[in-house]
C-alpha cells in the first residue's frame, strides 16, 4: 500500500503526463501546492519503490506499476465527484476539491457498490473518463476548442482542468459537457477567442478555450 500523499503525487504525475508528455518538478509543486524541495525528496522515495522514473530535465514519468495505482485513484476520484454532484447536488465546481479529499477515503470495497448505484457512469461530472476497475481509460475523440476555425462547431467532450473558478465561469457561460459551441471568431494565437452558445457570444480566454476539449460537429478531427 502507499500513503495518501504517495496517491496524490502519482495521480499529479498521470494528470500532467497526459496534458505534456512528463511531469517536471516545478509544475508538480505549483499543482500540489508544495515547496520544490520537498516535491524532490518525495520523487526519490516514489523511485526507490519503483513507481516513477526520473530523468533529469526531462522530469518524471511513471512506471507500469505507478500508473496502475495513478488510474486507481483517479478512478475513485472521478466516481467521487459523480457521487458528490449526482447524489449529494453539489455544485460540479466544488466537486474536483471535495472528491481531492474523499478519494483517499474511499474503501476498495465500496468503489463497486459506489460505481452501481451511480449507474456505472463513463465520466466525471466534467466530461474526463472515469478508468474501468482492471485499470483500462476509455477516451472519447476531441480536441481543443482553439483548433476550431471560425464557422467550425463542436460538442463539449470534456474540460480538461477543474479549478473551481474556471468552471464558475463555463457554468455561468452555459460551457458544459454536452453543449454546441461555434468558433465565431479567432485572431492570432494567445488571443481571445469568440465563441456562440445558442444565441448567445461569448469571448474567450485563449487559456481557458485550450481547456475545454470538443468534438467536431462536421466530423473532421485535426491531427
Amino acid at each position: 500500500t502507499v500513503s495518501s500523499e504517495a496517491e496524490e503525487y502519482l495521480e499529479a504525475i498521470y494528470r500532467l503526463e497526459k496534458k505534456t508528455g512528463s511531469a517536471k518538478t516545478m509544475e508538480l509543486a505549483r499543482q500540489l501546492k508544495v515547496v520544490p524541495g520537498s516535491v524532490t525528496n518525495t520523487i526519490e522515495s516514489l523511485e526507490r519503490r519503483d513507481l516513477v522514473i526520473h530523468e533529469p530535465y526531462r522530469g518524471v514519468k511513471l512506471t507500469e506499476k505507478g500508473r496502475k495505482i495513478a488510474l486507481n485513484v483517479l478512478r475513485r476520484h472521478r466516481l467521487a465527484e459523480r457521487l458528490l454532484t449526482d447524489i449529494l447536488h453539489l455544485d460540479w465546481s466544488e466537486a474536483h476539491e471535495a472528491a481531492c479529499k474523499l478519494e483517499h477515503a474511499l474503501p476498495a470495497d465500496v468503489i463497486k457498490p459506489l460505481e452501481k448505484t451511480l449507474g456505472h457512469p463513463k465520466t466525471c461530472p466534467h466530461g474526463n473518463p472515469i478508468p474501468t476497475a482492471c485499470g483500462g481509460i476509455i477516451e472519447q475523440k476531441s480536441e481543443p476548442l482553439v483548433n476550431l476555425s471560425p464557422k467550425v462547431s463542436g460538442i463539449i467532450v470534456k474540460i480538461i482542468e477543474e479549478k473551481a473558478e474556471v468552471l464558475q465561469h463555463l457554468a455561468t457561460l452555459g460551457l458544459k459537457p454536452g453543449v454546441c459551441v461555434e468558433v465565431e471568431k479567432k485572431a492570432s494565437f494567445g488571443d481571445p477567442v469568440t465563441i456562440k452558445v445558442g444565441e448567445a457570444s461569448h469571448a474567450l480566454d485563449y487559456k481557458v478555450a485550450s481547456i475545454i476539449n470538443v468534438k467536431r460537429t462536421d466530423g473532421k478531427m485535426r491531427r
